[in-house]
């Protein structure tokens, strides 16, 4: 669990490449420099840890790549304090970033696995989640609504609407959507059945998985 003055050093240069990428808010490029992303990786994978890519993890998902976290991070523009439901808690990395924006995260996985592996491994690096929850994140967390803001960090073929009607008014919603190749897209609630839809371009993200059971 070592976080050494190299990893510190990679870090800040992968912080460059996501400026160079587009990427303007300072407090997550701040959150990327801080969070050991390593520590979050199999160790086979060290070497790679902080190159601008996804990587495989557990139970045959991936930690995203930089880009895309700071990307979708960019777009909920959080506040401290604000209400986050994340749908795909993974590694936690993301989550991680979330918690070190001040967020209250409530983040759900899919996968037991990964929900077991992550909800032991983020207290111990100090990255406090309100609630991880091993569950189905099509259906969101009725019980926690209304949000301030809601990511979803794996391609959903359509979208949930559990996951719209659950969105403060005024709250955003940012979601990759489609099969192959998906859209990111953000929707801003603007009331209590009027939403406002933004599309920025293809990202690749594995499949978000539906309780069959």
């Amino acid at each position: 669990m070592k976080d050494t003055f190299k990893h510190q050093g990679l870090r800040q240069q992968l912080v460059a490449i996501l400026e160079a990428k587009g990427i303007k808010d300072k407090n997550v490029l701040g959150a990327i420099g801080k969070i050991p992303r390593h520590l979050f990786m199999d160790s086979g994978f060290l070497d790679h840890a902080y190159q601008d890519k996804a990587f495989p993890i557990a139970a045959d998902q991936t930690i995203s790549q930089p880009y895309t976290v700071a990307f979708q991070t960019e777009l909920l523009q959080i506040t401290p304090d604000d209400k986050v439901l994340e749908i795909g808690t993974g590694s936690g990395y993301q989550t991680a970033v979330l918690c070190l924006l001040g967020a209250k995260v409530y983040s759900i996985e899919r996968q037991h696995e990964l929900y077991k592996k992550t909800s032991k491994f983020l207290p111990k690096l100090g990255y406090r989640a309100k609630k991880l929850i091993f569950g189905d994140g099509y259906i969101g967390l009725e019980d926690e609504a209304p949000f301030d803001s809601i990511i979803v960090t794996a391609g959903a073929p359509f979208v949930p609407k559990p996951l719209l009607s659950q969105l403060k008014i005024g709250g955003r919603l940012v979601i990759p959507v489609g099969d192959e190749v998906q859209v990111m897209t953000l929707f801003i609630r603007k009331g209590p059945k009027e939403f406002e839809q933004h599309e920025y371009g293809e990202f690749r993200f594995v499949p978000l998985l539906e309780d069959k059971n």
